[in-house]
Formats: structure tokens, C-alpha cells, sequence
């Protein structure tokens, strides 16, 4: 790797910190520690299934912790690349000089409008319905939480090995509970009985696809929905509706893109993976869909599944655009008009769900 490169990294890797400073310990305690056991395991390297040495990784998260006292007031670094200084979210214009150099860089808000940071070896570039796909492989400079993937100006980013490490991530969980349910499903499905590698290469593979499918499915949606969506979007961040809004454009996006190429495709591993991860609020706001599933798993054909998912698409498309106009309606009372159109069509109880808590101070 280049001197520059190295410069570039070190850069990226500073502001994932300051970013981690200031959001990291938004979570509970159980789900802040298991985050940063697994990004421990990325920054030194070992193997998904190699053990952890406990000591080390305690004198890492204290360490970990003073450098975030430190970092959490400064700003973010700007990017230098060959001389020259690059905002931390001109993410167009840093990736015009490093795309051609084989490595790639993205910048943007996540959820509770934490910025996350990422640069990384770039695998391959696509075109994929009007928009280029980058996709990563080896991440040099991450922070805390790595999402899988990212739309930012008609590009959409996939970080393959923040999928590939979600992946294991999900499979041990299912290790410890052998539950016969719908990861049960995947898993056999990919054949980890027989070769583990092999089926997390392969599982990777489709999984990374099913990934591009949803960026996809967002791009659909953000034409349909236009910039109202992000004004609302910004203007609920941080309050339960946040994450009510998040889940209902996510089940637009997948009847608009993803579930319609997995049965279109009788992908029947990615089907089951996608409903092992049908969770918490999304499968709350969307129960006829699991029922759905449940048929076709006891025998119904996939009709039944392409008929609920085209039922989904007019309802989600409906909803996201009350959504916005309640935002346009009520500025100032916004989330809470989110939350009672939702607990108006009797779908959810907005109760059941915990936003992230304040951040701990020490």
C-alpha cells in the first residue's frame, strides 16, 4: 500500500472515531459490548471463529473509551489525496481520484444521523438500472457500526465484507439456539453441514445480491417519493418515528425491488434468509407478509407470496406518502403525527418500541 494510501486510511480511520465518540454509546450496554467485540475482531484480525483473548479485549475497550474522551469535541479531519484536501463528504470527488487507484470511499448519515466512514479495496463496478454499484471487498478504515451498504447521488455502495461478517454473525447466533425457523431454513438451504466455508462464500454471494436489490428498491422509491422524504426523514431523526418511517420505506423498497426478483427467481435461500431477518418493528408493521411466508413453507406455492408483496407495494407507497404529508401538514409535531397515523391503522403500538437512549456520559 502507498505512503498516501496509508495517510488516507490513517484520515478516514480518525474520523470513524470522532464519529464513535460522539454516537457509539447510544446503545444499550449488552448490544454496545457485542459491537465492540466484533469490531475488535476486525482491527486485529482474527477469524470469525477463533476465540477471543477476554483480557486483551477489556484492556481494548478501556483504551478504546479514553481515545473517544479525547477526539469526541474535535471535527472531522478533511481527506487527503495526492496533495490535495477533500471535504469528508465529497464523496464524488474522493472516489474520482481513488476509484482508478482500485480502492473506493463513502461518507453519509446512518441512523440517528450518526456519519459513518468507510474506504476500502474496490472488488468490481457495475451499472444496475441507471446507477453505478461499487462494491468493496478488504475495509481498511471502518467505524463502530458497519452498515452493508449505502445509496449516496445515484451511487450505491456494498461493503462485502461488513455483509460477509454480518452473515456469521447471524449464523452463530442461530448456532447457539438451533431453533427450527427460518434461518434454520437458509442454513440448510446452503449446505453448512457440509462445508461451512464454502456455504458462507456462496451465502455471500447471493446475499451480496440481495443487498443490491434493496439499494435498488431505495433508488425506486426516493424517485417515487421525491426530497420530501429526506426533509421528513430529518426532521423526525433521533425520535421514535424515525425508525417507524426507516421500516416503512424498507418494506417499499423490498416489494418494490427485492422480494419481486428473489420469487421471480424462486430464490427459495435468499427467501428464507430475508425472513430469518424479519424482525422487531419491520415484521410488526407488516404481519400479513410473515403470514404469507408461513403458507408457502407449509406447502402453498410462491402465489401466495407475490400476491401479499403486491398488495405491500400500493400499501407502502400509500403510507410513506401520508407520512409526508403529515410532515407537511404539522412541522413542528411531526413525529408525534407520525406515530398516531400508525397507531391509527391499528398496526402498531408505538409503546413497544425503545428508542436509543441518551448517550452515557463518564
Amino acid at each position: 500500500m502507498s505512503a498516501h494510501i496509508r495517510d488516507l486510511t490513517a484520515t478516514v480511520q480518525q474520523n470513524c472515531h470522532i464519529s464513535d465518540a460522539r454516537y457509539a454509546r447510544d446503545y444499550t450496554l449488552c448490544i454496545y459490548l457485542l459491537k465492540m467485540r466484533e469490531y475488535y475482531r476486525w482491527e486485529k484480525g482474527y477469524g470469525y471463529e477463533d476465540p477471543l483473548p477476554a483480557k486483551d479485549l477489556g484492556d481494548w475497550i478501556q483504551e478504546r473509551e479514553q481515545l473517544w474522551q479525547q477526539v469526541e469535541s474535535k471535527s472531522f479531519l478533511p481527506i487527503p489525496i495526492d496533495g490535495r484536501q477533500y471535504d469528508p463528504f465529497d464523496v464524488e470527488g474522493i472516489n474520482r481520484r481513488l476509484l482508478p487507484q482500485g480502492f473506493i470511499y463513502s461518507a453519509g448519515l446512518g441512523r440517528y444521523a450518526k456519519p459513518h466512514f468507510f474506504v476500502g479495496r474496490l472488488l468490481r463496478q457495475e451499472s444496475r438500472d441507471g446507477l453505478s454499484v461499487l462494491i468493496s471487498s478488504e475495509e481498511l478504515a471502518r467505524d463502530l457500526v458497519s452498515p452493508p451498504a449505502a445509496n449516496l447521488a445515484q451511487t450505491i455502495f456494498i461493503r462485502r465484507d461488513s455483509i460477509r461478517r454480518m452473515l456469521w454473525e447471524k449464523i452463530e447466533e442461530w448456532r447457539w439456539r438451533k431453533q427450527e425457523n427460518a434461518m434454520a431454513r437458509a442454513v440448510h438451504c446452503y449446505g453448512f453441514a457440509q462445508d461451512a466455508t464454502s456455504a458462507l462464500e456462496e451465502m455471500t454471494n447471493r446475499e451480496t445480491e440481495s443487498v443490491v436489490l434493496h439499494e435498488l428498491g431505495e433508488a425506486q422509491a426516493e424517485k417515487l417519493l421525491g426530497t420530501a422524504w429526506q426533509d421528513m426523514l430529518a426532521a423526525v431523526a433521533r425520535t421514535k418515528a424515525e425508525m417507524i418511517v426507516r421500516a416503512v420505506r424498507d418494506h417499499l423498497a423490498d416489494c418494490l425491488s427485492t422480494l419481486p426478483a428473489l420469487l421471480a427467481h424462486e430464490n427459495a435461500a435468499s427467501l428464507h434468509f430475508y425472513f430469518a431477518n424479519l424482525e422487531g418493528l419491520r415484521k410488526k408493521l407488516f404481519p400479513e407478509l410473515t403470514t404469507a411466508y408461513q403458507r408457502w413453507v407449509n406447502g402453498a406455492d410462491l402465489t401466495v407470496l407475490m400476491q401479499t408483496v403486491e398488495q405491500g407495494r400500493e400499501r407502502w407507497l400509500r403510507t410513506a406518502r401520508a407520512i409526508i404529508e403529515q410532515h407537511q401538514n404539522g412541522r413542528r409535531h411531526c413525529a408525534a403525527a407520525i406515530e398516531d397515523l400508525v397507531r391509527g391503522c391499528q398496526v402498531i403500538c408505538v409503546t413497544d418500541f425503545k428508542p436509543a437512549p441518551a448517550r452515557r456520559t463518564e
